[in-house]
């Protein structure tokens, strides 16, 4: 298990800056999800490290050794892609030996090494079988195996549960965690979910136009976000202006009432614009003219006793300790 530090990394293409200067540091042996919006520099962030993009400038550290210059064979990484990238011609075993196969390691080692490695992740039984014979979890799964025969100190993931259905995504996503943590190495995970990255990380890096919005654990970032970037992109919060510092409530801690109440510092006049059933809770939308994607969460129960609609009029409210001051 070695740490892992990006040091005023930069990736320019032409006259964009993708990767603005970031500093990143990732201890050995915990899960890090790269987070953030389309475009924000993240994958461009995984591709440096692995060794598919030339940095414009800094560096990239592992286990104190400059990786920064050498070719992916030689930087104790391996990515797993987002699209599996899997050989259509060939098995399941021989996806997974190929890289021991271009290092020239004999078939016989190879093909021993590989098959312990399907068994590890549970399918030994189906290792003859080729790509489109597999399900998309079982392609997951020899994509994961392809990339761990090598044996990296850092395993790279690019969006990997993206092409899977829902229910599939959240039983790959507890084995991915599982994965991690039996092995013991870094796992470093692009997505741009935020659910992903809440269930998966020990740290969680929101990115916003190449830069590092907020480092931190998934609860720190959750509810004591930075930036009102963080607050909208993470869900769940409301921004509101209050002078020169805006603050950040969670919906689920804001309230609504039905009379008109005085006006106060914790008091919004507001008007039901939408309301969502969501199972255990319903998601009402307000209209308020200074504050932008009002919502909050109101308890199924509570809800179903008297039930809210569009166009009434509320009081929304809440209380100070649940205020949370963001970054100017």
């Amino acid at each position: 298990m070695v740490p892992l530090e990006l040091i005023k990394l930069v990736k320019k293409y032409g006259d964009t800056v993708a990767v603005d200067h970031i500093d990143l540091k990732v201890a050995a042996g915990s899960y890090c999800c790269l987070l953030g919006p389309s475009g924000c520099g993240k994958t461009s962030t995984l591709r440096m490290i692995a060794g598919h993009e030339s940095a414009s400038d800094g560096d990239i550290i592992l286990g104190g050794r400059n990786i920064t210059d050498r070719p992916p064979s030689e930087r104790g990484t391996a990515m797993m892609f987002q699209s599996y990238a899997l050989f259509p011609h060939l098995s399941a075993l021989e996806n997974v030996a190929f890289s021991l196969k271009m290092r020239g390691t004999g078939k016989d080692e190879r093909l021993q090494s590989a098959s312990k490695l399907l068994d590890r992740v549970s399918l030994g039984h189906l290792a003859h079988r080729k790509p489109n014979e597999l399900s998309g979890g079982q392609q997951q799964r020899v994509a994961l195996a392809r990339a761990l025969i090598t044996e990296p100190k850092v395993l790279l993931l690019d969006e990997p549960l993206s092409a899977l259905d829902p229910f599939l995504r959240i039983k790959m996503r507890a084995e991915l965690k599982g994965w991690q943590t039996s092995l013991g190495m870094s796992f470093i995970h692009v997505t741009h979910s935020q659910e992903e990255a809440m269930a998966l990380a020990d740290q969680v890096v929101v990115m916003n136009q190449g830069r590092i919005e907020q480092d931190g654990t998934p609860h720190e970032v959750f509810n004591q976000p930075r930036t009102e970037f963080v607050a909208r992109f993470m869900g769940g919060h409301n921004v509101i202006p209050a002078g020169e510092q805006s603050i950040a409530v969670r919906s689920d801690r804001m309230r609504l009432a039905r009379e008109a109440l005085p006006a106060a510092a914790n008091v919004l006049p507001a008007t039901v614009a939408a309301v969502e059933y969501q199972g255990t809770y319903v998601w009402v939308s307000l209209k308020h003219d200074q504050v932008a994607d009002l919502s909050v969460m109101v308890p199924e129960a509570q809800f179903d006793a008297a039930p809210w609609n569009p166009g009434d009029a509320a009081s929304v409210t809440w209380d100070a300790g649940d205020v949370h001051a963001l970054a100017a």
